[in-house]
């Protein structure tokens, strides 16, 4: 039985919630990604939906921006492009409305949205402080971006999703994703659970917390651009997020070895809450999409 007064405030904590991550033109792009039809990249039950549509999404989405922090040319890279400190809500919301668009859209949409990033990513060189160059559409450096991501996401999934995959599962996600990496330009993108630990491992020389990094993992731990009521709950799911990466980047990054069960408690309590107050996608799409995919 719904209670009107709480009804109330779920929908407006999940209306707040959907315009900080999806932004002002959110509710007309979501009618737009789930309502078009066409065929899909993924068909209603590949494991990427599961992943991409549950509220894990939040700690996984921080836990992989402080990971892909950890190499030199990628850090650097977003440091001089990005805007991630002048308009970083600007930057959520065009990854979030990019993994919207590929994960649940038309081929169509997927397909312009990867052209898109694609042409940012061939604008986008420079140098570093150390005097390395560096060029977005690199597909090594693409290549540790997906990486740490697919890493972050699925990890976040299995410990706060709501139905974690079973082990094909789990390689059914990395497969997808792999997917959507190649089209960026990731030369042959991690399929399964073991090619993501090889991978990772194989870019373990070339990682380390350059002041950028650190500058970069301060700003998203502890000088969010949030008001002073949202910070304790933001605190929370960054403390699950720190806990979500492999204890060598924590080192690296200078960060607590946080992850007790106190921890991860307030972190199921806060993908709870989420989950609760954001209404699920539609699924206009599912019948259309289902045989079209592929």
């Amino acid at each position: 039985m719904s209670v009107p007064g709480v009804d109330g405030l779920r929908r407006q904590l999940g209306a707040r919630l959907f315009l900080r991550v999806a932004g002002p033109s959110g509710t007309s792009n979501r009618a737009r990604i789930h309502g078009t039809p066409g065929p899909r990249w993924f068909a209603p039950e590949r494991p990427i939906r599961v992943v991409h549509g549950d509220a894990s999404m939040f700690i996984g989405g921080l836990s992989a921006l402080l990971l892909q922090s950890l190499h030199p040319l990628a850090m650097a890279a977003v440091a001089a492009h990005s805007g991630y400190r002048g308009d970083p809500w600007g930057r959520l919301q065009r990854t979030s409305t990019f993994l919207a668009v590929t994960t649940y859209g038309t081929a169509e949409d997927a397909r312009r949205a990867v052209d898109r990033v694609r042409g940012v990513h061939r604008r986008v060189r420079g140098t570093t402080a150390a005097g390395e160059a560096y060029w977005a559409a690199d597909p090594h450096l693409l290549g540790w971006v997906h990486a740490a991501e697919a890493q972050s996401f699925l990890r976040a999934h299995q410990v706060f999703g709501r139905s974690p995959l079973d082990p094909a599962g789990c390689d059914g996600y990395l497969a997808d994703t792999a997917r959507v990496a190649a089209a960026l330009g990731v030369v042959d993108p991690p399929r399964d659970r073991g090619e993501l630990r090889a991978r990772l491992q194989a870019y373990r020389p070339e990682l380390r917390a350059t002041p950028q990094a650190r500058e970069a993992a301060r700003f998203l731990l502890l000088r969010p651009p949030l008001p002073p009521a949202a910070r304790p709950p933001y605190a929370l799911l960054a403390a699950n997020a720190i806990a979500l990466l492999p204890p060598w980047a924590r080192e690296l990054l200078g960060l607590p070895p946080l992850g007790g069960p106190g921890i991860r408690l307030a972190g199921h309590a806060m993908t709870r809450a989420i989950r609760w107050a954001m209404a699920p996608p539609p699924q206009g799409d599912a019948v259309r999409g289902r045989k079209a995919a592929g």
